[in-house]
C-alpha cells in the first residue's frame, strides 16, 4: 500500500500540520510504502518572496526528518523537482467542469478571509489531484478539510479513465476524526492564513507568551465550568496529552483550577512533546547539504514512478 502527503512551504509548521498531517503520515511508516511532498507549487498562490520560499521548503524538510520520517524507508521530495505533475494537471484540468472548482469550499472560504483570489488558488484542486494520482496512490490521509478535494481527484481520476479507459489509480481517503482538525489561539481552524497558530519548533519565549496570551472568560478558579469542553486550552492539552486534558477538564469543571495553572500546563505539555524532535532539528540544521541531499535523492525516486505514470496517461488519452 502506498500513501502520500504533502505540506505547502508558505510558513513555520504548527501543531494543526502535525496531528492533521504529519503524525498520522509518519506512523504509516511502519504500514506500507510512504510518499511525502513539499508543496512549493501550491505556496506560490500566496507566498510571492523567493527566498522565503526557499527558507521554508528547507524547514517544511527540516521538519519532517526531526518528526520521524525515516527517508531510508520513505520518499521527500520537493513538489517542483518532479515537473511532470504540472503536465497531468493541465491532462486532468481539460476535464474538469469549472463548477466543480467554483464549489470548493476552501476556495471560497479563503477569499471570505480576504486571501486574493487567483488562478492558482481556484485551480488547487486540480494540481492536488495530479500530485495524488502520478503516484498510483492507494491511501492519502488528510483532515476534514481537505475531504472535498480528495473526493475531486478521485472523480476526476474515474473521469478520466471513463473517457480514456482505465489509467488512474483512485484513492481512498484516511481521516483520523480525533486529530484531523486543531483548534487556532482564536477558535478557528489553526492555520497560517488566519495567524492563530502554535509553531512546532518556535522560540520558547515567544511560544509561551502566546499560550499564556489565549483569552478566557471572567470566572474565577473556585466556580465551576460546566461548558469546560469547550475551552480551548483545554481542547488543545487534549490534542497533545489526551489523559491529561481530560483530568484538566474534569477539574476544570468541578472549579479549582485556575485559567493561569491550566495555559501553564499546556506549555509545558506541549514543549516537552516536541523535546527530542528539537534536538533532532538542531542537528540537521546544522548540516543542510545533507538534508538537500535527501531531497534530490526523493525527487529521482518519485520521479521513477511519476515517469511511468504520466506515460501511461499521455498514451490513453492520445498524447504518444
Amino acid at each position: 500500500m502506498r500513501t502520500l502527503t504533502g505540506i505547502q512551504p508558505t510558513g513555520t509548521l504548527h501543531l494543526g500540520n502535525y496531528f492533521g498531517a504529519m503524525r498520522p503520515a509518519i506512523e504509516a511508516q511502519s504500514r506500507g510504502e510512504c510518499f511525502y511532498f513539499i508543496a512549493d507549487y501550491h505556496s506560490m498562490t500566496a507566498l510571492f518572496d523567493p527566498a522565503a520560499r526557499r527558507k521554508n521548503t528547507l524547514g517544511v524538510a527540516l521538519d519532517w526528518l526531526a518528526c520521524g520520517l525515516d527517508p531510508a524507508k520513505s520518499v521527500l521530495w520537493r513538489q517542483s523537482d518532479v515537473p511532470e505533475v504540472t503536465e497531468l494537471s493541465w491532462i486532468l484540468g481539460t476535464l474538469v467542469p469549472k463548477g466543480m472548482l467554483e464549489r470548493a469550499t476552501s476556495y471560497k472560504d479563503k477569499v471570505a478571509k480576504g486571501i486574493a483570489p487567483n488562478f492558482g488558488l481556484f485551480a488547487y484542486p486540480v494540481l492536488m489531484a495530479a500530485d495524488i494520482l502520478l503516484y498510483d496512490v492507494n491511501v492519502v490521509p488528510v483532515g476534514r478539510d481537505q475531504k472535498q478535494h480528495l473526493e475531486m481527484a478521485r472523480d476526476m481520476a474515474v473521469k478520466f479513465n471513463v473517457t480514456y479507459g482505465e489509467t488512474l489509480v483512485v484513492p481512498e481517503p484516511q481521516i483520523r476524526e480525533d486529530t484531523a482538525a486543531v483548534p487556532g489561539l482564536d477558535g478557528q481552524k489553526m492555520s497560517k492564513s488566519y495567524g492563530n497558530t502554535i509553531e512546532l519548533f518556535g522560540d520558547e519565549k515567544v511560544l509561551r507568551k502566546k499560550i499564556m496570551g489565549i483569552v478566557m472568560d471572567s470566572r474565577t478558579p473556585q466556580e465551576p465550568k460546566p461548558d469546560a469542553e469547550k475551552n480551548l486550552a483545554i481542547q488543545l492539552l487534549k490534542v497533545l496529552a489526551p489523559a491529561a486534558g481530560a483530568d484538566a477538564e474534569n477539574r476544570l469543571r468541578a472549579g479549582g483550577l485556575g485559567y493561569g495553572d491550566l495555559k501553564k500546563a499546556l506549555f509545558e505539555t506541549y514543549w516537552n512533546y516536541f523535546s527530542d524532535a528539537r534536538k533532532r532539528r538542531a542537528e540537521l540544521a546544522a548540516d543542510p547539504a545533507h538534508v538537500e541531499g535527501i531531497l534530490r535523492d526523493g525527487a529521482g525516486r518519485a520521479r521513477a514512478v511519476a515517469s511511468v505514470v504520466l506515460k501511461r496517461a499521455r498514451r490513453a488519452c492520445g498524447l504518444e
